[in-house]
């Protein structure tokens, strides 16, 4: 069976063809666990279950990993936790748990893997620093930015151009 998928970046179909056909690998950017998920939260991992489902049924279920990461560390949930006055992990403890009975609910298979963002926060940093010392972010007013003028590619996805993209700008 050929799987044709939609390429963003030609802007058109293409015959889907695996790096490693014994392993195909599917990444999913997953929920931030500070409140409930809503229909529109729900939306994309319906369509990455039924990608899921599919690359199973055409490569074989031992031969396809699909990851989806829980973010659990972030301002807002911190927000959260403090408007309710209670510990962050047990927000992010409560709302990881109604994610995932919502998507039960809905039908869709649990990933192979789900890390959290807490379980990994000694590798962000060291991300972090090799992209601080390459010149590739930086740091302004307490917070690390991704310096966009470093990527030649940056905006080639959405094409637009750089000026397009400039942060907070809004018409």
């Amino acid at each position: 069976m050929t799987l044709t998928l939609y390429n963003t970046l030609t802007r058109r179909k293409e015959v889907f063809e695996p790096l490693d056909p014994m392993r195909v690998r599917l990444y999913v950017c997953g929920p931030t666990v500070y409140d409930r998920a809503h229909i529109g939260n729900a939306r994309c991992f319906v369509v990455f279950d039924v990608l899921y489902r599919l690359l199973r049924d055409i490569y074989g279920r031992d031969h396809v990993r699909y990851a989806r990461n829980l973010t659990d560390i972030d301002d807002r949930i911190n927000a959260a936790a403090r408007k309710n006055g209670e510990p962050i992990a047990a927000l992010t403890a409560r709302t990881t748990a109604a994610f995932h009975e919502d998507m039960a609910a809905l039908g869709n298979l649990p990933p192979d893997i789900e890390p959290r963002a807490t379980e990994h926060i000694p590798q962000m940093i060291a991300m972090i620093e090799r992209l601080i010392a390459s010149g590739h972010a930086y740091v302004a007013e307490g917070h690390v930015l991704f310096s966009v003028a470093s990527d030649r590619h940056y905006g080639m996805l959405s094409r637009r151009s750089r000026d397009e993209m400039i942060a907070g700008a809004r018409v």
